[in-house]
């Protein structure tokens, strides 16, 4: 399932999280060999346990946007505890990384450029607009994929479906756990 690439002569693999929400599981490969310091800050929060308790509170559908938004679909889901967040990271544009924003496709939630923290999304259906170049934010910077869903991309659409006012869940969905599976 992990990806492997050599680094120094070691061979490394992109590690595997299982994502335990209420709804069910999702599990994601992350991209350390192409994202590398978004892959590192996302697992940080995985391994101190960080998005526990945390939840999916966001659905962006075709529907809950304003007509004049450039459309996107996503589930997003919250980072942790703002006193616990580690400091932002910069930004890994998917012109660098080559890893764009398609149908699975982990990516960061960001204010501005070098701004993400822990908020991530997953990307429902293919969205070239959160890649760099790419018009749903301003700044043309788009955001930083790091990763894909391998399994339980059923569960990401039925989040994305669930009740919700605007684009918020009503009520969220909890994420109990996230952990890193091994070998």
């Amino acid at each position: 399932m992990a990806a492997a690439f050599a680094f120094f002569g070691q061979i490394i693999k992109n590690p595997n999280v299982l994502i335990r929400t209420e709804m069910g599981d999702l599990v994601v490969e992350i991209f350390a060999d192409k994202a590398p310091a978004t892959a590192a800050n996302f697992m940080k929060y995985v391994d101190a346990g960080l998005y526990n308790g945390t939840m999916f509170f966001r659905t962006v559908t075709l529907e809950n946007q304003k007509p004049e938004e450039v459309k996107l679909e996503v589930i997003q889901a919250a980072g942790a505890d703002e006193e616990k967040e580690f400091p932002p990271i910069p930004l890994e544009r998917t012109n660098t990384t080559g890893v764009h924003h398609l149908d699975g496709s982990l990516s960061m939630a960001r204010g501005g450029p070098d701004t993400a923290a822990s908020s991530f999304s997953i990307c429902i259906n293919d969205q070239p607009e959160l890649d760099f170049g790419g018009k749903r934010n301003k700044d043309g910077q788009g955001f930083a994929a790091f990763g894909r869903v391998v399994s339980g991309m059923d569960v990401a659409r039925n989040i994305q479906k669930a009740p919700h006012e605007g684009q918020m869940l009503t009520p969220p969905v909890k994420i109990i756990f996230m952990s890193r599976i091994t070998d």
